[in-house]
């Protein structure tokens, strides 16, 4: 999870893609509220509520009702990838003018914009696997978060649309999607972007559909092909037909359904105090006397990372 060149990346094109296609949704895609609804279970272990929670990406997670009802003393601002979600984020944190005199408005920030060491959690639901970069995204994070601060997250793992993988390799069609990042090597990362006692388990759904069409058109909304190994140009008729009639020959059950597995991986870390470099003679920063003198950060209940496969 090094470069952004890496080729088992998502393509920066194809992600802006995306980012558009986002733009014209009603509303997030139903993968990502329920990711978010499962990931939300998981706030009963933090035992200290933060005052500021950043939700990355907040118009595609389908997590602020979730996130409000769970703190709501707490601010919740958003951030965003594109001037466009950032403006319907805008809109739908506006609040009426009696609420705004109760306290700071939630606001909105673009990725390379949010305020350094301000937040006392942030969650990115399903936004890892979106990043053209994932150690820049990673090292984000923990600029964003205060000392002490928690990071919550969930993404794809390497066994999602391992169905179609497979029929896309047999007929020698490319990549249909980003190799997704185990979540051993994630945890990996996050060590190094300088976050701590990071904890990954994940899970394995499967979703069906009636047909190929309500099949690829979820699929659209997740984000579509962001493979940099993905076909070269636009699909004709003929071959689209080809793949509904691959798709169902391959993916429908004795129901007639069509059926893909998901890997969902989830995560959280802590943001420790810095480490200070010790030497003959040292010194040490104001605001980092402030930090040291803090309390003890907030703990979450132990957990274990899940089995490899």
């Amino acid at each position: 999870m090094s470069a952004a060149a890496d080729p088992r990346h998502p393509d920066p094109a194809a992600l802006d893609a995306g980012l558009r296609r986002a733009q014209r949704q009603p509303e997030p895609a139903w993968l990502h509220r329920e990711v978010a609804r499962r990931m939300a279970e998981r706030l009963a272990l933090i035992r200290n509520p933060p005052t500021l929670v950043l939700d990355w990406r907040a118009a595609t997670s389908g997590s602020r009702e979730l996130l409000a009802a769970r703190y709501p003393a707490a601010r919740i601002d958003a951030v965003e990838a594109s001037t466009a979600l950032a403006a319907r984020s805008e809109e739908q944190l506006r609040a009426p003018w009696w609420r705004r005199l109760r306290g700071t408005p939630a606001q909105v920030w673009r990725e390379d914009a949010v305020p350094p060491d301000a937040a006392g959690m942030l969650w990115a639901n399903m936004v890892l696997h979106q990043a053209s970069d994932p150690a820049l995204a990673i090292a984000r994070w923990h600029a964003a978060l205060a000392v002490d601060g928690f990071l919550m997250f969930s993404t794809f793992g390497p066994d999602t649309l391992r169905e179609l993988r497979a029929l896309y390799a047999r007929l020698g069609w490319g990549a249909p999607g980003p190799e997704f990042v185990d979540m051993h090597d994630i945890g990996d990362a996050l060590v190094h972007a300088g976050l701590a006692d990071p904890v990954m388990d994940m899970e394995r759904l499967t979703l069906s559909w009636p047909d190929a069409d309500a099949l690829l058109a979820e699929l659209r909304t997740l984000g579509g092909n962001a493979a940099r190994a993905r076909f070269a140009g636009l699909r004709t008729p003929r071959w689209k037909a080809r793949l509904v009639a691959a798709l169902r020959e391959e993916l429908a059950g004795d129901d007639g359904l069509l059926r893909l597995s998901f890997e969902i991986v989830y995560g959280h870390a802590f943001k420790p105090l810095p480490r200070l470099r010790v030497a003959p003679t040292t010194t040490v920063g104001v605001e980092q006397l402030r930090q040291l003198a803090r309390r003890p950060r907030a703990t979450m209940a132990p957990g274990k990372s899940g089995p490899r496969d």
